[in-house]
């Protein structure tokens, strides 16, 4: 039984060894060939992106209610008006995606292009939030987040909500 066990130990220092001189052989040689210019800079430039840069990314509870903590964002509520007015995270704007075209003047006159905005609508079933973004976008909105919880998630945490039927 000592025999087999000095002879596993042998072989693991041995594999221990070739494993860190291969390590070290290689890290050197790739060193040594940047320091000599053997990988020079590529001379092709970056390919540079074609798109506007915005996407629309789903943010979850944590990450809403620290934005929402530090003031840092615009809450748009893409639910009718009508479930709006009976509750709302606490200071959301009302977006209803059913009345976006005539709705829309009204708030690009309070919310700047550079705003970031987290729009929410009633849950993870419910779209209306990604497809007013998707309209946000093409009129100028760069920052736009999506919180897929929405309202239901928000009021579950007992985080600050209003509206009429509180």
């Amino acid at each position: 039984m000592k025999e087999k066990s000095k002879k596993l130990f042998f072989e693991m220092t041995v594999i221990v060894l070739l494993a860190a001189i291969t390590g070290i052989a290689w890290n050197h040689r790739l060193l040594r060939d940047a320091y000599t210019g053997k990988y020079a800079i590529a001379k092709t430039p970056p390919e540079i992106s074609t798109t506007t840069g915005a996407e629309m990314m789903p943010v979850g509870l944590m990450q809403v209610k620290d934005l929402f903590d530090r003031k840092e964002a615009v809450f748009v509520d893409a639910r009718e008006n009508s479930v709006f007015s009976q509750a709302h995270i606490a200071n959301a704007l009302s977006l209803p995606l059913a009345n976006v075209d005539s709705a829309l003047p009204m708030f690009q006159q309070k919310v700047p292009y550079s705003s970031i905005l987290i729009l929410y609508c009633s849950g993870y079933g419910c779209h209306d939030s990604k497809d007013l973004g998707k309209k946000l976008q093409t009129k100028g909105y760069q920052q736009i987040l999506i919180f897929e919880g929405g309202f239901p998630e928000w009021q579950s945490a007992g985080f600050p909500i209003e509206g009429a039927d509180l």
